[in-house]
């Protein structure tokens, strides 16, 4: 392992792609290796036994290719497992929520901070206990916002369907004058406008972004970060239907994907 080792991200589909956008972006020296369990997705309604042994699965696979670093990019995972995978490994762990909670805490002014996100995330109140953890006096709300998924995968991100169904699940945040809000699943920073619009005034934290920040620092602690060699290679690869893979994470990406190998689950994993 050394500074041109890849940085491994997996997700449980194609969500984790907001962070991949925001790493390649932002460190474009990196040789990066994204795998998305398509053949499994989604993971929120499994057990928390069965997400472990998912996200094992995952994070064996990404250390065979020699990654110096891990990154989580699934919030269910982020919730349930993180602990495990960390012990199970040798290489930094970087997952979604604890960034996003440091984030909320540092720009809420009213100390009322929002989280939306998939019912499984919501309901592990994950964010609830990282937030509280920094700062117990801070009040957290968490609203299930399960639509918001599809539409981003169906680029409905702007419109008035968009609006409308934001503004139909944000009207309890609305309601409890927050001030900031999180945005707890990997899909929604695509629908950060529209958000945005319908919680003016509101801080809108992007987990994905944060998540960028923190393995940033780990990387420059570790003396790990690829500061030469010309532009990093990208490698995709998906446990089912790289085509749907192909066309939704282009969108996410905003550009095409070209190279994306399928693995066989579980075996291969």
């Amino acid at each position: 392992m050394n500074s041109d080792s890849p940085i491994g991200i997996f997700d449980s589909g194609i969500g984790g792609l907001t962070v991949f956008k925001v790493v390649s972006e932002v460190l474009p020296l990196e040789n990066l290796i994204y795998l998305g369990d398509t053949a499994r997705v989604p993971y929120g309604p499994r057990s928390a036994e069965t997400i472990a042994r998912y996200s094992f699965e995952c994070t064996d696979f990404l250390i065979r290719k020699g990654i110096k670093i891990l990154v989580v990019a699934c919030n269910t995972v982020s919730a349930t497992s993180l602990e495990g995978i960390r012990e199970r490994v040798s290489i930094p762990v970087i997952g979604v929520i604890l960034p996003g909670a440091r984030a909320a805490v540092a720009a809420t002014m009213n100390r009322r901070v929002g989280v939306v996100g998939t019912e499984a995330t919501i309901s592990s109140g994950a964010y609830t206990k990282a937030i509280k953890a920094l700062d117990a006096g801070i009040e957290v709300f968490g609203l299930a916002c399960p639509l918001f998924v599809p539409l981003a995968e169906e680029g409905w991100t702007d419109g008035e369907i968009a609006r409308l169904v934001a503004e139909r699940y944000l009207a309890p945040l609305r309601g409890n004058d927050i001030d900031t809000i999180v945005l707890g699943c990997t899909h929604y920073p695509l629908l950060k406008d529209v958000i945005g619009k319908v919680m003016s005034g509101s801080v809108i934290i992007d987990s994905a972004a944060e998540t960028e920040k923190a393995l940033k620092a780990a990387l420059d602690d570790g003396r790990l970060l690829r500061t030469r060699g010309g532009a990093g290679t990208h490698r995709f690869f998906v446990t089912d239907s790289a085509e749907k893979f192909k066309t939704v994470g282009g969108r996410f990406l905003g550009e095409e994907i070209r190279d994306i190998e399928i693995v066989n689950v579980p075996s291969s994993l």
